[in-house]
């Protein structure tokens, strides 16, 4: 999903969109799309909107990357369910992973959210984590033996959603079913109404550019060699 606004990054995302700034000197969709092909995705539907000739200058193909990249494009904010949605009409097959164009993860946590869902026969997957922890932007879910049994501020634990998702045809049939912006997490929590098992994977620290100060942060020791 790259084709947010990235409105908390203003003024830098008014003319660069989130998914091409740098963290450690790379743009962060090159540095996802490598973890990508390492966690074995053979084709990615990039979902553009916000600035969208940008990013797919950066993708191209998908060639450089070692993936075959495909466009989808969402015309206006419609959330992150209606960017599935539209991934999936583009052609994108099920199960799948979901994936937020904005962040970096731990090398190898992509590939083991990967196997642990296709290895299993749930209905969908989020991948939770304790670095950063539940805050503005970051709901917190509840995991009770591997399985998300809650979702929302209200949550207990210490443990938050990261930008990481497994959706498969339980997860699919929900999207976009509420108001406008369709949000992905609508359709975890009607699958988890209807009974569905959705699993909770642990990963590592993720990264991420929300305000200006962290580009500076994340690059700094990029920059000086350390």
């Amino acid at each position: 999903m790259a084709a947010g606004e990235g409105m908390r990054l203003r003024p830098l995302t008014a003319r660069w969109p989130k998914p091409v700034l740098p963290i450690d000197g790379r743009p962060v969709l090159a540095t996802l799309l490598h973890e990508l092909r390492h966690a074995g995705c053979a084709r990615v539907w990039v979902v553009t909107g916000h600035l969208a000739e940008q990013v797919e200058r950066l993708v191209g193909d998908g060639g450089a990357f070692g993936v075959e990249v495909r466009i989808a494009h969402q015309p206006r904010v419609l959330g992150s369910a209606d960017a599935v949605q539209r991934a999936l009409g583009a052609g994108a097959g099920l199960p799948c992973l979901v994936v937020a164009a904005d962040t970096v993860f731990r090398r190898g946590d992509v590939e083991l959210f990967r196997q642990t869902f296709a290895g299993s026969a749930a209905a969908g997957a989020i991948a939770v984590r304790t670095d950063p922890p539940p805050g503005p932007g970051r709901h917190a879910v509840e995991v009770r033996d591997g399985r998300v049994a809650a979702i929302g501020p209200e949550a207990p634990g210490e443990l938050s959603g990261a930008p990481l998702w497994g959706v498969g045809p339980a997860v699919a049939e929900r999207l976009c079913l509420d108001r406008e912006p369709y949000e992905l997490e609508n359709a975890y929590l009607a699958a988890l109404a209807a009974g569905e098992t959705v699993l909770g994977i642990t990963i590592g620290k993720t990264r991420d550019l929300t305000d200006p100060l962290d580009l500076v942060e994340e690059n700094f020791p990029y920059l000086i060699g350390t």
